[in-house]
Parts: structure tokens; C-alpha cells; sequence
């Protein structure tokens, strides 16, 4: 059985929406990030299989494909990874290896997290989270925590509750700390 993995970049206070980019860059221009490049890197390798909502993966779509001097290696995963989009609406995904998921999420989801691979993980995709989180088909949240408090936005875990237990964390030189957490 596949990991399904939710990755999000988080404030402090729990807000996950890209309002203003507070998430750009950690700790200014001049810090080293090459530790948290490993660690975002490290979770590539894992994983064969990337998961978004619609609006998610087209705002992807629109701007990954077209990177051609990024050092971070996230274009190069993301042409090469099997997509996986859940919409009822998109008709061609326009984008080399991307599958439309289209039938009941929670009957989409187990048949992929059955299916012979590796980690499938879902970033973004804000409503496609929530509904994930509420089926409980999460098997780990990987939070990278901005040192940010934004006081007002969309948060991961409005409306929703989860006892979790803590499995990792990790400091960055930016200031950010990656916190990973299993449901119970």
C-alpha cells in the first residue's frame, strides 16, 4: 500500500493560502538554502506519483513547464513524475504524463494507494486536501513552517480535527522547520 503524503508550505499560524508570498524566499536573499533543497529533493525521490485539484495543477501547468534554469530540479520531477489531477471539469490535461481523475474521490484515491509504487503526494490544492483529510486518506502531512503569522487566511485544518503524532523534525538554515505527523 502507496503513502499518500500532504506537503504544504504553512505560517505559523496555520495559514497554507500563497496570499503575498510569504513563502518566497525564507530568510532573505542571501541565506543558503541548500539544506532545505535536499529535504524537498530527498521527498521527490520517493515519490512517483504527484496529486493535485484542477486549479492547482493549472496554475503548474502554466509555469513549470516553462522553467528552463531551475536548479531546484522540481521541473525536470514534475515532467518526468506520473500527475494525477482530480476535476470533473478538465477535458485535456495538456500536460506529458497527467491522468484526469474523474469518479468518487475516496474510490480514486484507495485504488491508487493500492496500486504498485512508491509515495503519491499532493501539495496545494487546498479543497482537494480538506477532502482527502475528512475521508482519512492521509497517512502523513509533511508541514514545512514559514516563520510567518499572517493573522488572517486560509488555514490547513479549518473545520477539521486530527490527533497526530509528531515523526521528524528539522530545522533549515532559512528559518523554516519541516514537521512531519502520522494520523494515529
Amino acid at each position: 500500500m502507496r503513502d499518500l503524503i500532504v506537503t504544504e508550505n504553512i505560517t505559523l499560524d496555520g495559514v497554507i493560502d500563497a496570499a503575498g508570498d510569504w513563502f518566497a524566499p525564507a530568510g532573505g536573499d542571501d541565506v543558503d538554502r541548500t539544506d532545505i533543497i535536499d529535504a524537498l529533493s530527498a521527498q521527490r525521490e520517493a515519490a512517483d506519483a504527484f496529486l493535485v485539484g484542477r486549479i492547482t495543477f493549472e496554475q503548474m501547468r502554466g509555469y513549470w513547464p516553462r522553467q528552463t534554469d531551475d536548479d531546484t530540479g522540481i521541473s525536470a520531477y514534475l515532467d518526468a513524475v506520473a500527475k494525477y489531477v482530480v476535476s470533473s471539469t478538465l477535458e485535456d490535461p495538456g500536460w506529458q504524463r497527467t491522468t484526469v481523475l474523474r469518479g468518487p474521490l475516496d474510490d480514486e484515491i484507495r485504488a491508487l494507494k493500492a496500486a504498485p509504487g512508491a509515495d503519491i503526494v499532493v501539495t496545494g490544492s487546498m479543497t482537494l486536501v480538506r477532502a482527502l483529510i475528512a475521508a482519512g486518506l492521509v497517512d502523513e502531512y509533511r508541514l514545512f513552517v514559514f516563520p510567518v503569522v499572517l493573522g488572517d487566511g486560509t488555514r490547513l485544518f479549518e473545520g477539521a480535527a486530527s490527533d497526530l503524532e509528531l515523526v521528524e523534525t528539522r530545522p533549515f538554515r532559512s528559518g523554516v522547520v519541516l514537521l512531519r505527523y502520522r494520523p494515529r
